[in-house]
């Protein structure tokens, strides 16, 4: 449960810093928009996700795994549209790139953060 609270916290300080380096293609209202939108992104990838990756199997398996960000681009893009004008993408370009940004730099955090803080216990 604190591993989960603690990526949603992590990626809502990344959707920030995003639209922070995109603010005319990548809108965020406020932290608590960014709070709900990763929130509401954890539950995409645990309702939504799985069934994406298993109906592009092997549009994901001919990519090496690439075709993957498309499906985080797709997660955010609905993400956009059930968050109303408080969360806004302006295209399945800028989705797709912050798809990559959230992955790379979630995978940063991780290794140069959070682990080497769980691991002092």
């Amino acid at each position: 449960m604190i591993r989960w609270l603690l990526s949603v916290l992590v990626n809502s300080v990344l959707l920030l810093v995003i639209a922070g380096f995109f603010p005319d293609t990548f809108f965020v209202q406020n932290v608590w928009t960014a709070v709900m939108a990763s929130f509401l992104l954890s539950i995409l990838n645990v309702l939504v996700k799985p069934f994406l990756i298993l109906i592009t199997l092997p549009v994901t398996i001919l990519s090496l795994g690439f075709f993957l960000f498309v499906i985080n681009a797709i997660t955010l893009l609905i993400a956009d549209s059930l968050m109303g004008s408080a969360f806004e993408i302006s295209g399945f370009g800028m989705a797709l790139g912050a798809a990559i940004m959230l992955s790379i730099l979630n995978f940063a955090v991780q290794k140069i953060i959070v682990r080497p803080l769980s691991e002092k216990k």
